[in-house]
């Protein structure tokens, strides 16, 4: 079969690269990818936004199946645009990607479902923003509406920053029309953990457990990035958890949608904030997560083709999932100034060394071949993923690739996955 891959980030690397051992598939086309996907599959100079330009390749060249990475192009409605034409993709549709497009959507549906979630309000006025902030007191949360590339979350210690935060969002247009409404958050306090899971509508069949490291410095400092490193398993998700965060969460998310004639079929991916015996969702999206997915397909056995198979044709019931019992970490390599403004077309040195390395894949992300040089060419530029026995020796294992690679200006995070080691309670 040929497959298109939608996307050009880390996790359409790894996307690409688990989808490449199935014996099911014959060709991979990634559109626009990146200068290490252009290793396993024929780059499409077509951007994820540019739904006809999609439709019109995946049509001319008779793609057997369309795997969604980005947002973007959910939220445009490309599975509404390839359904209707008879081709197969894999993704929510565009009211079910509401849950992401929108956050104030998202908490509406929650409080009607009676999913545990932060206290909320949101606004389309600053000014009544700015009143309800100093009126129930700080810390509390500040989030712009609308897709923000996992940055328009900002966390305000005093009523003059979230002041400020509001400003830069509603008026200053950080982020565009996503800031065209607010969503004002009671503050969780915790250790937050990525939920993803399959579902077809009914079922819901879930990944294994992950965290991601969302602040650009090391102890979670600094402001939030799209994420700067993830491990998996994560052990603050345990078994028991795992069973109450199915039932209390992801059923009645889906459950609710499907009371709105809303289908969701897709990865439904939930941040959560866990405290002692307390759930509650932070946000919800509506993909893998980036960098959650690097680590997610080096641990991952089965079959994804088949697996995506099922969630299209409705019978996720009757699938499971095998998983390598090996710990995996990701160390993202970010651009200097990322995630503000961030320098480009920097050479990089050190990828030759870790062809044949065994012990894990470094995904691209943001990077571009030219002149026969590897270059950077967006913020978040590399995800060094590696496995080991346990955490510790992922960790180990990783970091020792991490001092192969090198450019001007690059960056990482040197506490990737520390909160895991020496925790008993490793969950699969």
């Amino acid at each position: 079969m040929k497959i298109l891959v939608i996307g050009g980030g880390g996790r359409e690397h790894a996307l690409v690269w688990k989808l490449r051992q199935s014996p099911r598939v014959r060709k991979i086309y990634c559109a626009p990818g990146n200068a290490g996907i252009g290793e396993l599959a024929e780059l499409v100079a077509l951007a994820p936004d540019d739904i006809v330009g999609l439709l019109r390749f995946a049509t001319t060249e008779r793609i057997d199946l369309t795997v969604v990475g980005p947002e973007v192009s959910l939220s445009l409605g490309i599975v509404d645009r390839f359904t209707a034409q008879g081709l197969r993709i894999f993704g929510p549709a565009q009211q079910a990607a509401q849950l992401e497009v929108s956050k104030a959507f998202a908490k509406q549906l929650m409080q009607e479902q009676g999913v545990p979630t932060a206290a909320f309000a949101t606004f389309t006025d600053p000014i009544a923003a700015r009143d309800y902030v100093t009126q129930v007191g700080t810390p509390i949360v500040v989030k712009a509406d609308g897709l923000a590339a996992g940055k328009g979350v900002l966390i305000c210690q005093t009523v003059q920053e979230a002041h400020r935060a509001i400003s830069e969002i509603m008026h200053g247009r950080v982020f565009g029309t996503a800031g065209d409404r607010v969503v004002i958050e009671e503050f969780l306090e915790g250790e937050e953990a990525s939920f993803l899971a399959f579902t077809d509508g009914t079922t819901v069949l879930p990944l294994a457990s992950t965290q991601d490291h969302k602040r650009i410095f090391d102890n979670d400092q600094g402001p939030n990035t799209g994420g700067m490193g993830a491990y998996s398993p994560a052990p603050v998700v345990t078994p028991a958890l795992v069973e109450r965060i199915v039932n209390e969460i992801m059923l009645p998310t889906i459950q609710g949608l499907k009371r709105r004639g809303i289908t969701y079929k897709g990865i439904l991916y939930a941040g959560l904030m866990i405290r002692g015996a307390s759930v509650k969702v932070i946000e919800f999206n509506v993909r893998f997560g980036d960098p959650e997915c690097q680590p997610l397909m080096v641990r991952l056995q089965s079959d994804l083709v088949e697996v995506i198979d099922a969630t299209i044709d409705g019978r996720l019931a009757d699938v499971s999932l095998t998983w390598n019992p090996d710990s995996a970490v990701c160390v993202v390599l970010t651009a200097r100034g990322y995630p503000g403004h961030y320098e480009t077309e920097q050479p990089i040195s050190g990828l030759d060394t870790l062809r044949q390395w065994q012990e894990g894949v470094v995904f691209h992300a943001g990077t571009a071949k030219t002149g026969g040089q590897i270059v950077t060419k967006g913020g978040r530029v590399l995800g060094v993923t590696a496995t080991g026995k346990d955490i510790s020796a992922a960790i180990a294992t990783v970091y020792q690739a991490v001092a192969k690679i090198s450019w001007p200006g690059m960056h990482y995070r040197r506490d990737i996955g520390q909160r895991a080691v020496g925790r008993s309670d490793t969950p699969l």
